[in-house]
């Protein structure tokens, strides 16, 4: 685990203007990865011991949070975020907190997997953030219940270890724990308030699960699909693509800046496990005047081998959903959507099923993991 140093300290009093106008962060390398914490995976903070003055259910809003300094209610400001209330010591001899005095809430990540970094963002709040946090993860089958995953005998893995964080900054932190947790304990030290949780890795499917379902989307992010690299990410990020259900608008997909050569956009994936591929879907859903023009697949198997196309380059209308049946099944562990000449696509779908060899080695892995 390594923090980011340099966002320690205090904040400036809020002097008015722009509410982000001395906000700290940096260009964390972990945030290449999906975030487990996304709603639209499924995420949730479904617990907490205190949330006096700002709902837990903050920690998680996709977009980052706002400010209004104007904005107070009956229990006093309200704060875009998770806000406990002062805490106080045992007596007048003893007002202050204990050193071991901290709030605490339970998240519940959308999908299973291997975290790869932390940012803890503590935006708006300048006199009242924690001192400092610490995280711990565990990994717990079904749906348990905030009691079961606070029972005594519940094993939590420190992730951060209690470490002082800056307040109207983004506080980041890498994860070097190769094991595989589906609830994270987010603390803070003594009170105080957070805005934003985002917990960046790699989504690591439960074997068993996948198959049951048999045929399944072998590039979706709840799955275990991932994005590599794309072309360009000038609107939105490629990683849109693979989320759950439909797109909503118009930034929830992906869309290129506007090309002027004679090149076109791609996006490359790495699916769930080797898989056999029988049928494609790519929507451009709400890209009415931005979808991309046409578009093709392309499957390769293993790192070293070699393209290739399985679904020709094909005319996409606008803010339609297209579906694609193969002539035969195409085995892959890597998939490619290559667009023309620009635009964006909302939503790629892979519908296919494990190999042999794939869900092999996904239960290896899935072991490997602590699964």
């Amino acid at each position: 685990m390594t923090a980011i140093p340099s966002f320690t300290g205090d904040a400036n009093p809020y002097g008015g203007g722009d509410p982000y106008a001395d906000y700290r962060t940096a260009d964390f390398p972990f945030t290449q990865y999906a975030d487990l914490a996304d709603r639209r995976l499924g995420a949730g903070v479904i617990a907490a011991n205190d949330e006096f003055f700002a709902q837990r259910e903050n920690l998680l809003v996709p977009e980052r949070a706002e400010f209004d300094p104007e904005h107070f209610g009956h229990k006093g400001k309200i704060m875009d975020g998770w806000e406990t209330r002062r805490r106080r010591g045992a007596s007048a001899d003893h007002p202050w907190p204990t050193a071991e005095d901290h709030d605490w809430a339970l998240v519940r990540l959308g999908a299973p997997g291997v975290i790869r970094g932390i940012v803890v963002d503590t935006a708006h709040f300048r006199g009242n953030y924690p001192q400092a946090v610490s995280i711990e993860g565990t990994s717990a089958a079904g749906s348990p219940s905030p009691e079961e995953l606070l029972a005594d005998d519940v094993k939590w893995t420190t992730l951060v270890p209690r470490t002082p964080v800056g307040g109207h900054a983004a506080n980041g932190f890498a994860i070097a724990v190769e094991q595989r947790f589906t609830h994270l304990r987010v603390n803070q030290h003594p009170d105080g308030g957070i805005a934003r949780l985002r917990v960046y890795g790699e989504v690591a499917p439960d074997p068993a699960w996948l198959a049951v379902l048999s045929t399944f989307d072998v590039v979706a992010l709840e799955n275990g699909g991932q994005v590599e690299d794309a072309s360009n990410l000038f609107y939105s990020p490629a990683t849109n693509t693979i989320q759950p259900g439909r797109s909503r608008k118009m930034d929830d997909g992906w869309e290129t800046r506007r090309r002027r050569d004679r090149g076109n956009d791609w996006i490359r994936y790495r699916l769930v496990a080797q898989s056999q591929i029988r049928a494609i879907e790519i929507d451009t859903a709400y890209l009415k005047g931005n979808s991309a023009g046409w578009a093709s697949v392309s499957v390769k198997d293993g790192e070293d081998g070699d393209w290739q196309e399985i679904l020709p380059r094909t005319r996409l209308q606008p803010d339609t959903n297209h579906r694609f049946v193969l002539p035969a099944p195409a085995v892959g562990t890597h998939a490619r959507v290559d667009i023309f000449p620009d635009g964006g696509i909302s939503r790629l779908r892979l519908h296919g099923s494990l190999t042999d060899q794939g869900a092999s080695a996904l239960a290896a892995r899935h072991q490997e993991l602590g699964g």
